[in-house]
Formats: C-alpha cells, structure tokens, sequence
C-alpha cells in the first residue's frame, strides 16, 4: 500500500513540475505548485505509516503554508490581472514599468 500511494505521490509531483515548466497562465502554475504540495503531503502520509506519526505532523505544517501561500498568491495573481488586463505570464513583465 505505501508503494504504491508514494508511485502515485511520485506521478501527481511529475505532472505539477511539467505543468509549472511548460504552461504559461498563472492560474495554471498556481494550480500546479498546489499539485506538487499535495503530492508531497500524500508523500509525508504514506511514509508515516512506515515510520511514525512525525510524517502527519509535516503535513499539517505544510498545509498550513500552502493556505498561507494561496491567500498571498491570488491576492498577487487578482492584482496583475487588475494592472495588466491578463495574467498570461508572457505578456506580464514587471521591470519595464
């Protein structure tokens, strides 16, 4: 059972990685780091069951970072969209003014 949660921890953190390297919206990166966090939660999860309870007490910490995280993140993706009328990151640069 724990082989095959961290084979799918291992496979949800790969498709976050390809999403935050090959997609270009905002939302869609936010979304896959969010991705990538819960497949190391599942990840901490799966191995707590081997070691100890140490695993889950990660987790929370975790999601508590990531609702942190998320807050601070849609407040800056709301505020580009506000500024630049798109949240593609192509089109948003920061330093030209």
């Amino acid at each position: 059972m724990v082989q095959l949660s961290l084979i799918l921890s291992a496979i949800l953190f790969s498709i976050g990685v390809a999403g935050v390297v090959f997609r270009r919206n905002a939302i869609v990166l936010f979304m896959c780091v969010e991705l990538m966090l819960n497949a190391v939660n599942l990840a901490f999860v799966a191995f707590s069951r081997v070691v100890g309870i140490e695993g889950q007490v990660f987790v929370f910490f975790v999601m508590t970072v990531a609702a942190a995280e998320a807050a601070v993140g849609l407040a800056i993706i709301i505020a580009l969209f506000r500024h630049r009328q798109t949240v593609n990151l192509q089109n948003i640069n920061l330093l030209k003014g």
